[in-house]
C-alpha cells in the first residue's frame, strides 16, 4: 500500500489540535510494509505521554483513510539530545546552552546560546587564546547562515 506524505501530514497536523508541539520532521518509507517516523518538539520539550497520544490519534486517522486492514508502522518521537536543531522554534529551549554551529560559508563556531530570536540566534563564541578559553560577545546569526546547529552535551 502506498502512503501519501502530503495527506499523511494533513492528519498529523490534526492529531496535534490541543498540543503546543510542531513537526521537526515526517518521513514515510516506501516499503512492503510503510514506516511512518514522526518527530515531534515543543518549546517547552515534549513528554513520553505526549507522543503516545498523538500516536493514537494519527493511527486512528490513518486507519479511518487507508482502511483497519492498512499494514504500516507508526513511530512518534521527539529529537534525540544528539540531532541536530532543524526548527527555529528550537533554539529558545535551549538558551544558556552552548551549540556548535556550521555556517553555510563554512566555519564553525562554538559558544553559549545568548537568545534565540524571529531573525536568528546570539551566539557568544568561545575562542581557545593560548591556554585559556576567552568569551567572546555575542553576535547575531541570521537562520539562513546556519547550516546546522547541535548541543554540545557536557557531562561535567
Amino acid at each position: 500500500m502506498n502512503f501519501d506524505q502530503k495527506r499523511i501530514a494533513e492528519m498529523l497536523q490534526d492529531s496535534l489540535t490541543g498540543f503546543e508541539l510542531f513537526v521537526v520532521d515526517l518521513s514515510v518509507s516506501d516499503a512492503v510494509r510503510p514506516k511512518i517516523t514522526v518527530t515531534l518538539d515543543g518549546e517547552q520539550g515534549l513528554g513520553i505521554e505526549e507522543c503516545a497520544q498523538v500516536s493514537r490519534r494519527l493511527a486512528r486517522r490513518i486507519d479511518e483513510a487507508y482502511g483497519e486492514d492498512a499494514t504500516y508502522s507508526l513511530e512518534v518521537t521527539s529529537p534525540g539530545a544528539d540531532q541536530p536543531l532543524s526548527d527555529p522554534r528550537q533554539y529558545a529551549r535551549h538558551v544558556g546552552r552552548t551549540l556548535s554551529v556550521k555556517l553555510t560559508d563554512g566555519t564553525e563556531k562554538t559558544g553559549a546560546l545568548e537568545a534565540a530570536t524571529s531573525e536568528g540566534i546570539e551566539l557568544a563564541e568561545v575562542i581557545k587564546e593560548k591556554s585559556k578559553q576567552k568569551k567572546l560577545p555575542a553576535v547575531l546569526i541570521p537562520f539562513a547562515d546556519i547550516q546546522e546547529a547541535r548541543v554540545v552535551i557536557s557531562f561535567k
